[in-house]
């Protein structure tokens, strides 16, 4: 609290002044000063514990619900949310001295997000696909991983997270092509509503070499199929 007004409020406050997006996939922590994450999960969980008590949930005798307020407000904000939250990960670039122009793939990345419209987990994998020139810059193959974890840690859809995946790779890499293929389980789907446990989603991005070389195109998918 800020002389009696939710620290949400004041986030809010700040993001609406600089005219920029809050959408549920959006990374606010330029909005966020230091030490206030724990003052956000402490409202969270003030909050989260008026959703129980709504459910009609008796969490004062029911030893197993005591302490779930809290440990759902960390997880929103420290753990499957958290991409909301934090900075982007810093990414060490070194020059391509060799002038490497060779199909790269890394993964698949194990991936865990959350659907926005019924905050369900995705849980999938990702291949990332990249065709580098003399031009490029090149990562370190971690930060890859570390990269997608900090886009998928929001809640989204799947289409929208592999486009903003794609774009962050294009900006930071500059390569001549990139390539994302994302396959999840959706627990919107098997969890609730038609319950299809065998329900899967998959989609690609392709751009620069990718979109316009069929047979690179071919080489990746082929190669992605093994795994």
């Amino acid at each position: 609290m800020n002389d009696g007004i939710p620290l949400s409020e004041v986030i809010r406050k700040r993001i609406k002044a600089k005219k920029a997006r809050f959408h549920a996939n959006d990374n606010i922590s330029a909005f966020i000063q230091p030490g206030e994450l724990d003052a956000l999960v402490e409202e969270v969980a003030v909050k989260m514990q008026a959703v129980l008590e709504s459910l009609v949930i008796d969490t004062k005798s029911d030893h197993n619900t005591q302490n779930t307020s809290k440990r759902v407000a960390k997880m929103f904000v420290n753990e499957v949310f958290n991409g909301r939250y934090v900075e982007q990960p810093s990414l060490t670039k070194f020059p391509n001295v060799s002038q490497l122009n060779e199909l790269m793939i890394i993964g698949p990345i194990t991936v865990r997000s959350a659907c926005s419209h019924h905050l369900c987990p995705i849980m999938g994998r990702v291949w990332i696909g990249i065709l580098p020139d003399k031009n490029s810059a090149l990562i370190g193959l971690s930060k890859y991983s570390r990269l997608t974890e900090w886009v998928m840690c929001r809640p989204q859809t799947q289409e929208e997270a592999v486009v903003e995946l794609a774009d962050m790779i294009e900006k930071k890499v500059k390569p001549t092509g990139v390539a994302i293929v994302m396959e999840a389980d959706h627990f919107c789907m098997q969890w609730r509503g038609v319950k299809d446990p065998d329900s899967k989603m998959i989609n690609s991005v392709m751009r620069g070499s990718f979109l316009k070389d069929p047979n690179l195109r071919r080489e990746f998918l082929s190669l992605i199929a093994r795994n």
